[in-house]
């Protein structure tokens, strides 16, 4: 099973701070639950970035486990915000 269709998320979240990437599911969850006051169980899409802002963590749930992406940018103006 691969991750669904962007549309398909109910809300779409983009945590502001900066979160060690060492962090796995857990630890996201953990801070969907306690920093974002949100229910890391819905069928939203939470993204979370390192301090150099070159990564990107998705996590999301999928009715029987998470789901846990990792994506690096590279390149010349990879920064995403």
């Amino acid at each position: 099973m691969i991750l669904k269709d962007i549309r398909d998320y109910q809300r779409i979240y983009l945590a502001v701070e900066p979160v060690d990437f060492r962090k796995a599911v857990d630890g996201l969850a953990h801070i969907v639950q306690q920093e974002l006051k949100l229910d890391p169980f819905s069928n939203y899409l939470f993204l979370f970035c390192n301090k150099q802002r070159n990564k990107l963590k998705c996590l999301t749930w999928d009715k029987n486990g998470f789901w846990l992406g990792y994506k690096r940018l590279d390149g010349i103006g990879a920064k995403f915000f």
